[in-house]
């Protein structure tokens, strides 16, 4: 539940928030030796030279942020590659008003949902029409990924929505995709938006770098959001380019205040002397000596994969991780003190109230506006529900009869 004042504030923040990680953007664009902060492979370079009929890279993306007990935000990651999520909370926003205990609960108070698909759309629209300029045709979209993954249930809760909308869909495998005689076909089903959902380093390390999706993009017989660009952001390093000191002089003082309150501490792991809390340090002889207050990420990578939590392992294996993270491109970061909110749970046919981690997930549209929210709840100090590490629930705004 958030109230209408906490929701503005988390919207006028968030806002502020995907502005400066704009103004990164548009730099890496424009200055290769800036963009190589950012840590990107090689054909992933190669794949932003491909225009993709529109802006911004990232029409769909999603901030991960913790409220914490104080009142305060932090944010630790910013998806703009694939950000899930939307369909499962708007689907348990409408059943939870049929539970019985909800409707008793909506004698004392008022509660709105927050829907998060018809931002989804929109952004996916509005890239669509920009892509096909002076045409007035509508899309015929392909919600893409592998079949096996484990959020495919909320493709087909997508695909519903985009069905009850008018618009034709299908859930499409990359693996049965053709690009034939100018077109992008799954079978004999034309395709002209791709809502992606793959991971791009996934397709083309499993396809190739002339898999059909790509040839379609590069010959503009497609439109795709979000785009082979969005990589740039997508990069656990963005967050250490925006608080990184060397950067300073790119932000406006409103993002810098945004900076300062909301992103934590965190820089590339290598050999380089910079700043913690305005005091100069030796990078790589701080991340050893100080593994309770740090975390390590890798750069470009999802599900919870490869992190490692300094406080929960002892100095062999934070010395052992250290030496993987100067090896791989990873990040470090500030440990954040993740708040706790007592939920019930059913096991055995028995009620139990237990403490669970609780992040604050703002969607962000067309890259500049917030439309929803993701609540994540977890026992587990890794909050991800793909890796097994926690449930979505609802999310309302709620105040007082």
């Amino acid at each position: 539940f958030i109230e209408q004042d906490q929701y503005r504030y988390l919207r006028t923040r968030t806002e502020t928030l995907a502005a400066a990680f704009g103004a990164a953007y548009t730099r890496a664009m424009q200055e290769p030796g800036f963009r190589s902060q950012f840590g990107l492979r090689d054909w992933e370079e190669s794949l932003l030279e491909i225009d993709p009929g529109f802006e911004p890279p990232n029409p769909m993306s999603r901030f991960d942020s913790f409220v914490l007990d104080d009142g305060s935000m932090r944010f630790t990651e910013y998806n703009t590659e694939t950000p899930a999520g939307a369909g499962y909370s708007d689907a348990l926003s409408e059943l939870f008003y049929g539970i019985p205990a909800f409707q008793e609960f909506n004698r004392l108070y008022h509660t709105f949902p927050i829907p998060c698909r018809p931002g989804t759309l929109q952004a996916l629209l509005a890239s669509f029409h920009q892509w096909q300029g002076h045409k007035n045709e509508k899309p015929r979209i392909a919600i893409l990924d592998w079949r096996e993954v484990p959020t495919y249930a909320e493709f087909v809760i997508f695909y519903d929505y985009f069905q009850s909308m008018g618009f034709e869909a299908r859930i499409v495998d990359p693996r049965d995709l053709t690009f034939e005689g100018g077109k992008l076909l799954a079978g004999d089903y034309h395709i002209t938006l791709i809502y992606k959902r793959v991971l791009i380093h996934e397709l083309i390390e499993r396809m190739g770098i002339d898999h059909a999706v790509v040839q379609a993009v590069r010959a503009g017989a497609v439109c795709m959001a979000n785009t082979f660009r969005c990589k740039i952001l997508a990069k656990k390093a963005s967050l250490a380019v925006l608080s990184d000191e060397k950067n300073a002089s790119l932000f406006t003082d409103a993002q810098h205040q945004a900076i300062r309150d909301h992103i934590p501490w965190t820089r590339v792991v290598e050999e380089r002397k910079t700043t913690f809390n305005g005091k100069p340090i030796d990078l790589m002889a701080y991340i050893l000596a100080h593994k309770d207050h740090l975390v390590l990420k890798p750069n470009d990578d999802y599900g919870g994969k490869g992190i490692v939590l300094g406080w929960l392992v002892d100095q062999d294996a934070w010395s052992d991780a250290v030496r993987l993270a100067v090896a791989e491109p990873y990040v470090v970061q500030d440990k954040i003190p993740l708040p706790y909110e007592d939920y019930p749970s059913v096991h055995d046919g028995t009620l139990h109230i237990i403490p669970r981690m609780m992040d604050t997930n703002p969607y962000i549209a067309f890259g500049e506006s917030m439309h929803g929210c993701l609540t994540r709840i977890s026992t587990d100090e890794l909050v991800n529900v793909t890796s097994g590490g926690g449930s979505t629930i609802p999310t309302f705004l709620v105040e007082k009869r």
